[in-house]
Order: structure tokens, then sequence, then C-alpha cells
């Protein structure tokens, strides 16, 4: 039986962000600025997966991330796994955890929000991980994760 694979240079210092569902990969790679990351990064879109059917990954040369950064993708991608990896070994695989504050993430969906109408951050608490409800600091107004907008977007 003939094997085929996909060959992708090994990492050996960075970060790789793996069981990103397709269609979130721009969203993650416009949250973490990625763009303007001058280290090699390795995007593969649309990978055969078991667990997922398709997903995509991202290898991100000598770059790694600190829990708050990465636990900020919970927002778009509640599933992601990620891995430290050092000397080409993987010495760290965790998954992404929503965090209780989510600061200059999402936009707040009440138009009379002061934060669509002043130049100023939004800030927005998470009051049920479970239900994935989050509840804009300034006017109180309640969204689920789901449906949010990304500042980004």
């Amino acid at each position: 039986m003939k094997r085929q694979e996909l060959l992708v240079a090994a990492l050996q210092n960075g970060t790789v962000i793996d069981h990103i569902p397709s269609n979130k990969l721009f969203q993650v790679v416009n949250l973490l600025h990625l763009e303007n990351m001058s280290s090699a990064i390795t995007i593969g879109y649309n990978l055969k997966s078991q667990k997922m059917g398709v997903k995509s990954i991202i290898k991100i040369a000598d770059k790694f991330f600190t829990d708050d950064e990465l636990n900020q993708l919970s927002v778009i991608s509640p599933n992601v796994t990620l891995c430290t990896i050092k000397d080409y070994e993987v010495v760290e695989k965790k998954e992404v955890k929503t965090p209780d504050h989510l600061t200059g993430i999402v936009k707040c969906k009440n138009p009379k929000c002061i934060t669509n109408n002043e130049p100023m951050q939004t800030v927005f608490h998470v009051i049920d991980k479970q239900k994935g409800i989050i509840q804009c600091h300034y006017c109180n107004n309640e969204q689920n994760i789901d449906q949010v907008t990304l500042i980004s977007d």
C-alpha cells in the first residue's frame, strides 16, 4: 500500500497551534496578529483530521505566547491544542481555557454602549464558561460567545 504524507519542516523552537476549525483559521491569524511577525510561520489549511474531519494548523518559529494571549483563542476556537517546541521536542502541550475577562477582543453588540461611541477598549466578564455567556463591563449587556464580532473583523 502506498502511503502519502504531507511533509512540513519540523519546528526547532516555537509554538504549534493545532486542531483549529478551518473556518476559524484566519480569525486566529488576525487575533494573534501573525501578519506582523517576522519569524517563519507555516499554515496548514483544510488538512484531514480523524478527530475533526478537516482542521487547520499554525506553526510559528521562535515565538512563545503568554497564557493570556493564547487563552484569547477560546473566543474563536475553544478546543485548540497548543504545543511548545524546544530543540525539536514537545516540551508542553495544553488546551486553551476561557479567561475570566476579555479585553479588546470582542465588540459589544449594544449600539449605545460607550465602547461603540468613544475610542476605548472593550472589557467583558465571562459570567458562564459552560454556556459561553459574556457581559460587557460598561453597559452590562450579555452576549453569547459564539455570536460575538471580533474587534479585528
